[in-house]
């Protein structure tokens, strides 16, 4: 796959730039400016040749004369794709794909717990740690391989809907590693509205709530929510 990919790098970057350019990039680097210039050669010749062919070559045989598309048309359309979102469209964009995520994982974690075989063949494995003496941060990745699955598709299937840069989408799945392991530590953090640890330690304890993942929106909207300080205060 590396050579393969290196290979790659040299056809394009060595096509159109200088090797000094791009030869002391990180391999990472390499392969991202490939995809780019290859992505916007792509974009240009296959629209090109395609309007071409249909507006001149082939003109009036699948298109009218007076419905082909004007010039300034055309170039708007190449404004737009070859511009970015914008910061602010790209943060509203994140936000709603955060949200979309939530819904997903609240939705998935808690029907792994309502449908009896997903969670007597899958969802089960993870909760034989279900007291705070048998709960620690190793857990929060002793799950069944499938039960990891299903969890994250949320992250993907998000990404048909909404549309969010690569980059931050490995970021999430990165720190849904770190989140997992902070969430098993039954330390409870007292940020409200963060499904941090102390939520969590309740949910493997009665199973019926705190299904959310970051937040306790999902929870508080479906009723499943419990809190930390109810428990706190049943203890006294």
């Amino acid at each position: 796959f590396i050579e393969d990919s290196e290979l790659y790098n040299r056809i394009v970057l060595g096509a159109f730039l200088p090797h000094s350019a791009w030869a002391s990039l990180p391999r990472f680097f390499q392969t991202w400016l490939r995809n780019y210039i290859g992505g916007v050669l792509l974009y240009f010749i296959s629209g090109f040749l395609w309007c071409f062919y249909i507006y001149y070559w082939k003109r009036n045989v699948y298109v009218p004369k007076d419905s082909v598309p004007s010039r300034r048309a055309m170039l708007l359309q190449i404004s737009v794709a070859m511009n970015n979102v914008g910061w602010l469209s790209y943060v509203v964009y994140l936000a709603i794909y955060m949200i979309i995520v939530e819904f997903g994982i609240y939705w998935m974690h808690r029907e792994l717990h309502d449908i009896k075989p997903l969670y007597k063949y899958l969802h089960a494995t993870h909760h034989i740690y279900n007291k705070q003496n048998t709960l620690s941060p190793f857990a929060g990745l002793a799950f069944h391989p499938l039960d990891g699955i299903l969890q994250a598709l949320p992250h993907s299937l998000s990404l048909f809907i909404i549309p969010v840069h690569f980059t931050a989408h490995l970021a999430l799945i990165f720190i849904e590693g770190i989140w997992t392991a902070n969430i098993h530590d039954c330390i409870h953090g007292k940020v409200w509205s963060i499904m941090g640890a102390g939520y969590h330690t309740i949910h493997h304890t009665t199973y019926r709530h705190n299904y959310g993942h970051y937040t306790i929106w999902m929870d508080w909207m479906f009723g499943t929510l419990r809190e930390p300080e109810e428990d706190e205060g049943k203890a006294m």
